[in-house]
């Protein structure tokens, strides 16, 4: 099955959003999902839970692919992790776990995020850290699985029945 390849980032940061800081990390993981043949929105949201819970739903409506940058640490304002929890139907904790398997080879540091990964209807949506060294240290870490995960996700799958 051909799955439409196409992705949402949706940056969550209060210094992006007022102009005062560079989305480095949203423009690297934009290029390397186009990369991988994505066609590429993005957004820019601050820090705020109910701001990004509408995010990512109209996101979700919209595109197989929604990855977060931002937000997943551990300040009052790192409010990413709650929001993805509101809105998706079901988590995969596996690929999170991938995700900071992945960062901790390179600093310890990779357990300080809360990142979760989880599915909105049809969607996948993917939280990565916001500095843009983890961003894209995360976002490697899933490229093996992403194409099974994005096909599995468009349905419909059969696997067979079940022998006895």
């Amino acid at each position: 099955m051909v799955v439409e390849r196409t992705a949402l980032v949706l940056t969550a940061s209060d210094g992006v959003f007022a102009g005062t800081r560079a989305d480095t990390s949203g423009a690297g993981v934009q290029d390397r999902l186009e990369r991988l043949g994505f066609s590429v929105d993005r957004l820019v949201v601050p820090d705020d839970q109910p701001r990004l819970e509408a995010a990512m739903l109209e996101a979700a409506a919209g595109h197989v692919l929604v990855v977060t940058t931002g937000g997943t640490g551990l300040t009052p304002r790192d409010v990413t992790p709650q929001a993805t929890l509101a809105v998706m139907d079901y988590e995969i904790p596996g690929i999170a776990e991938a995700m900071r398997a992945a960062g901790r080879i390179v600093t310890p540091l990779a357990d300080l995020s809360r990142g979760r990964v989880g599915v909105v209807g049809r969607t996948l949506l993917v939280n990565l850290p916001g500095s843009p060294k983890g961003a894209m240290e995360s976002l490697e870490a899933i490229v093996p699985i992403l194409d099974h995960a994005l096909e599995t996700l468009a349905g419909p799958h059969d696997h067979g029945e079940a022998t006895a």
